[in-house]
């Protein structure tokens, strides 16, 4: 018997890519950028105010965290909510949120830090719930054909987010101040706007759903024929178990739920560790400001934004599951070497700071490859719920990465220069063994998914669930032993 949907799936599956697909992916590219540089700006907007307001060190980690705990409740909640109400309208409200609170910091009053942090949770929350609908959207809308290129190369663009931040600050926070810079969250508001008109739902989850005229409807738009043309899918088997959206089906994949745990935590913890208080240690080793040190920073976002080039031309050539392993070694040696070699000079600055640049290329680049994964290696049931696992780990590890400085330095310190720079060796090696574990992960769990189509269901218990093995007369789910489409 064919799988549900496979018919109608494979047509869509053959669409060429026209201007509205082509438009749909630069919305959903340009609400990453946005939510990135809503994100990651709050690391100059807290060198600023930190001395200003004379916030302490346990102070500042709150402000920073409370992005962290806010991205793990937005990512679990929307991914639940996504697989059972759908993808554009969730986008849409996740974004929303994210820029309305990134927003309004610029009209909290002096020394309200409480207020900061309580809407840098809800900033975390929109960013969360937008990446854990957005992603599989994505990769659900791509043709199997192109998905391994394209859905990577949509991830190149989202350190661009990061490069505004330092470039914002380094060229603006003098004529503009920090509100101003934090005013610039409101930008994403526009995207989001344009989403809800032009993008079409995903087809695949409405497929998946048991909506079959809807998925008919856009699918004859997209090849430009009568949906009477179209063939027939299959009559959905599981409409009524379909209606669940909780995390309890998850369970019966524990060797994908490891694999997303692992890499997303290290990942993440290393990325957001750096790109938060690197350049606070900078300005103390270098004793210099923080316009200054953002200036140092966007040569570290434009190399990680060319590792993400890198990463996803790999990807194609030698599969995801390689790229994975190449960027879990490589963050270990890169950031260990950082750490250790710290205090040394090399070119004229300190070592700390030339070390940065090449390890962006492993602890920022290698996204690219691990973005699409995520949702790549469950069904497109459980995708959003799978994503929204990924996310939550991101938050984790956003929490874990300045925190891992935090309880080394003490939090009852003011940010001193002893403080901080005690900390460095230790916690600069504690972000270099997250990458080994996202080395090994791969090289242990990991699941090729390059070329091969997605799975509409989940396994049932029996039948292959995290197992390798496909079930009969079905095509070959993503992660078992199926042939890959030609690159």
């Amino acid at each position: 018997m064919a799988k549900a949907g496979e018919d109608l799936v494979t047509a869509y599956d053959g669409a060429r890519l026209d201007a509205r697909y082509w438009i749909s992916i630069a919305l959903g590219i340009s609400t990453s950028v946005f939510d990135y540089f809503d994100y990651y700006v709050v690391g100059f907007l807290v060198a600023v105010l930190a001395p200003q307001w004379q916030l302490t060190f346990g102070q500042t980690s709150l402000i920073l965290l409370s992005a962290g705990v806010g991205a793990i409740m937005g990512s679990l909640a929307w991914g639940a909510l996504a697989d059972r109400f759908g993808r554009k309208v969730l986008l849409v409200a996740g974004v929303t949120l994210c820029a309305l609170s990134a927003g309004s910091v610029s009209l909290i009053p002096d020394g309200a830090w409480i207020a900061f942090a309580v809407l840098r949770f809800f900033v975390g929350f929109g960013v969360g719930a937008a990446a854990s609908v957005a992603v599989p959207l994505i990769v659900e809308y791509t043709p199997t054909r192109h998905r391994t290129l394209v859905t990577s190369a949509t991830v190149i663009p989202v350190s661009l987010g990061i490069l505004a931040a330092s470039l914002s600050a380094a060229t603006l926070l003098d004529q503009i101040g920090w509100r101003g810079l934090a005013a610039l969250g409101f930008l994403p508001l526009l995207p989001a706007l344009l989403i809800g008109l032009i993008m079409p739902e995903s087809v695949r989850w409405l497929v998946s759903r048991g909506r079959d005229a809807e998925a008919r409807r856009i699918v004859a738009r997209a090849l430009r024929v009568a949906p009477e043309a179209l063939p027939s899918s299959p009559a959905i088997e599981t409409v009524a178990k379909a209606q669940s959206a909780g995390f309890a089906e998850l369970l019966q994949e524990p060797r994908r739920i490891w694999l997303t745990l692992i890499v997303w935590f290290g990942a993440s913890t290393a990325n957001y560790g750096v790109f938060l208080w690197g350049p606070t240690i900078v300005a103390l080793l270098m004793g210099v400001s923080a316009v200054e040190v953002a200036h140092l920073f966007v040569i570290v976002s434009l190399t990680g934004m060319i590792g993400r080039a890198i990463f996803s031309v790999l990807a194609q050539r030698i599969g995801r599951r390689r790229c994975g392993e190449i960027m879990g070694y490589g963050i270990a040696l890169s950031l260990g070497a950082a750490g250790l070699f710290f205090d040394r000079t090399l070119f004229g600055y300190p070592a700390f700071v030339v070390l940065l640049i090449p390890a962006a290329l492993f602890f920022d680049g290698g996204f690219s490859n691990i973005a699409p994964y995520s949702a790549e290696i469950f069904p497109v049931r459980l995708s959003a719920r799978g994503v929204g696992l990924a996310q939550a780990a991101n938050g984790v590890g956003k929490i874990a990465g300045p925190l891992c400085l935090a309880l080394i330095a003490g939090t009852s310190n003011l940010i001193t220069p002893k403080a901080t720079i005690d900390a460095v060796t230790p916690a600069f090696l504690f972000l270099a063994a997250c990458g080994l574990a996202i080395g090994l992960a791969f090289t242990v769990l990991g699941i090729e998914t390059h070329g091969r189509p997605l799975a509409l269901e989940a396994s049932q218990p029996g039948e292959g669930a995290g197992t390798g093995v496909a079930r009969p007369g079905r095509e070959a789910e993503v992660g078992v032993a199926a042939r890959p489409t030609p690159s």
